[in-house]
């Protein structure tokens, strides 16, 4: 065969990794080309291929910074908890009891409640844990943090809150921390995961909470009696904390 004939043939034929491509589809530029080039549109980082790849890259940062973490208890509460006050000093007891009963501490990483166990949880040497999140008004992660991730999607950092704890310990808290408790409820409720301790510090702050589940929830129908106890109520630190050891084995 001629080099001219080769030519052709070269032209009407072109193998692109394990792609064939044959006469008027063959492609004028090569796949390198095609990556390197800067020029042109850049709307496809705003499509939904392009989000599918950035919400599996944080789930395997989130696995990989977290994989190797021993026994831990997630820790909910509110951010808008201010430093020096009662509800704040709770937080930080609840983190160092818990560094001592041999767990490590996750947090959502911001500012608060969240901020106040990790600091218990920094002063006992144990590990100390935040999962933060994209937000208009984000603060960023709080120095106590140890170990932290900041995540864009919430179901991708709710998944890791539950996957890397053996159990819940929620203070009082607004919407966020609402959303928090009743992700675990629910997951628990209808078997999605093995039980985990969820437990409810400030019997003042959550009783007309419980007392709703009960008295309109429970007593419509909506949910079973079995369903409130799927946690527990405390206003002690040293019970919250051999509540959740309890119930996880420990």
């Amino acid at each position: 065969m001629s080099s001219n004939s080769e030519g052709l043939r070269a032209l009407e034929e072109q193998r692109l990794g394990p792609v064939l491509r044959r006469r008027e589809q063959v492609q004028p530029t090569t796949t390198d080309q095609r990556l390197l080039d800067t020029e042109g549109d850049s709307q496809w980082v705003h499509t939904d291929p392009w989000r599918v790849m950035r919400i599996q890259s944080e789930f395997v940062e989130g696995f990989g910074a977290l994989a190797e973490l021993p026994s831990a208890i997630s820790v909910f509460g509110s951010a808008r908890t201010r430093p020096g006050t009662p509800e704040y000093e709770v937080g930080v007891q609840l983190g160092r009891a818990l560094v001592d009963a041999g767990f490590a501490v996750i947090t959502g990483g911001g500012p608060g409640a969240m901020e106040a166990a990790n600091k218990g949880a920094r002063e006992a040497k144990g590990i100390s844990v935040g999962l933060g999140i994209e937000l208009p008004f984000e603060q960023g992660i709080n120095q106590h943090v140890d170990i932290g991730v900041n995540f864009r999607y919430f179901f991708v950092r709710k998944t890791m809150f539950v996957k890397y704890a053996q159990g819940f310990v929620v203070l009082p808290g607004g919407l966020g921390t609402l959303d928090e408790l009743f992700e675990a409820l629910t997951l628990v409720q209808t078997r999605k995961v093995t039980r985990f301790p969820i437990v409810l510090f400030g019997s003042a702050y959550w009783g007309g909470l419980v007392d709703w589940l009960r008295g309109t929830v429970v007593a419509q129908g909506k949910a079973s009696e079995r369903d409130l106890l799927l946690f527990h109520v405390t206003d002690d630190v040293e019970e919250a904390v051999a509540m959740v050891t309890k119930e996880t084995g420990r």
